[in-house]
């Protein structure tokens, strides 16, 4: 569990991050806004990567425990259901990674997340698909994935039931 002071140096950043971009964003900008020396802020993270790691770690973990544990024999519909409200929870990490595509490199997101995707295709749709099967579930999932990005300022209840269901008639459920 992060220090209080630690999680508010990761709030901030974060904060700065989706609106600046994680490149136009300075430690001494973090620091000045928290009211904290920049060596105060080094104490808890060695540099800005370091920091955007430690952003970023959450929301890889929900999704390895997500693509690893999900719920035996829960149906399809239920996964896209639970599949959105996970990145949800992360979408201003989300969104922060998109803006500035470098981040995905930096950290390797780019390959986890193209697998996570085939991962959860497989438990979609099962593992023997047609090529228009695999591309319908990538179009139903990245189709989730940019609804979290594009209507990340809207409400939760808004966005969630007309992005599920369009996911779900794309891929026939």
């Amino acid at each position: 569990m992060p220090s209080d002071t630690k999680a508010r140096i990761q709030a901030v950043a974060r904060e700065l991050f989706v609106e600046q971009g994680v490149q136009n964003t300075s430690l001494r900008q973090i620091s000045e806004r928290l009211g904290i020396t920049k060596p105060a802020l080094y104490y808890h993270f060695s540099s800005r990567d370091d920091l955007v790691r430690s952003i970023v770690a959450p929301m890889i973990e929900d999704m390895e425990r997500f693509v690893r544990d999900r719920a035996p024999g829960l149906a399809p519909r239920e996964l896209l259901d639970a599949y959105f409200a996970m990145v949800w929870r992360h979408r201003d990490v989300i969104v922060m990674m998109v803006r500035e595509l470098a981040t995905l490199g930096q950290l390797d997101l780019g390959t986890r997340m193209f697998e996570w995707r085939r991962e959860l295709i497989v438990m979609l749709m099962g593992a023997d698909l047609t090529q228009a099967q695999h591309i319908r579930a990538t179009v139903a999932l990245g189709g989730l994935s940019d609804c979290v990005v594009e209507y990340a300022h809207l409400p939760l209840d808004e966005v969630k039931p007309a992005a599920v269901e369009a996911a779900a008639a794309v891929l026939g459920l």
